[in-house]
């Protein structure tokens, strides 16, 4: 599997190193970098937009405010995937206080059909409705999973990171991670199979 290109480790270590001597712009600069992955993480784990939207400022603001505590021996988006994934179980447990929803629900995670970016094309309306179609369709399928695993998913197989990164991000061991991923790809095909195998019936 192709890793996506990013910005070097170096960089953002050097935008760190400034924000920790107190410039705001190094550290917006890494907020404008990484709030478009972490709030798609937020947003899967808590499967509601507002407490998506806490948990991204919650994350960026302990980070700016722990910034000392990063001493470099991880990737800084690893790091902040860390405090996010915090912030957002610590949302469903007060909406589990509530009696909104369930943590204790089957160990499972996620799958690896994800939508791939789209090739330099302009798709006509139909097909662009299709591929709109799918993503909501996954989206669903995403979010049916048990909350506390869906992060495997999307560090894996969404923002691809190594095994080794999301063990880390998610202080899981390898095999955890390997074991949970499998699990989850397993059931995602299997919802995604029945789901149109049932348009098929009905077209």
């Amino acid at each position: 599997m192709i890793r996506p290109t990013g910005p070097p480790a170096s960089d953002d270590l050097e935008l760190v190193q400034r924000a920790k001597q107190g410039s705001l712009d190094a550290f917006n600069a890494l907020v404008n970098r990484y709030e478009g992955k972490i709030f798609r993480l937020t947003q899967h784990i808590t499967g509601n937009r507002e407490d998506a939207e806490d948990a991204l400022q919650e994350t960026f603001l302990k980070a700016f405010s722990h910034l000392s505590q990063f001493q470099g021996d991880s990737r800084f988006y690893t790091w902040l995937v860390r405090i996010a994934v915090n912030e957002s179980l610590m949302k469903l447990r007060k909406r589990k206080t509530a009696g909104t929803v369930s943590l204790d629900e089957p160990v499972e995670t996620e799958d690896d059909l994800i939508p791939r970016e789209i090739a330099a094309w302009d798709p006509n309306p139909e097909q662009r409705y299709a591929q709109q179609e799918f993503r909501e369709i996954l989206d669903r399928a995403v979010h049916s999973l048990p909350a506390l695993f869906r992060p495997v998913f999307i560090l894996r197989d969404m923002d691809q990171l190594s095994t080794e990164e999301t063990a880390e991000a998610l202080n899981l061991t390898v095999p955890a991670v390997k074991s949970r991923l499998l699990r989850a790809r397993l059931q995602l095909r299997e919802k995604l199979s029945k789901y149109f195998q049932r348009e098929q019936m009905s077209g």
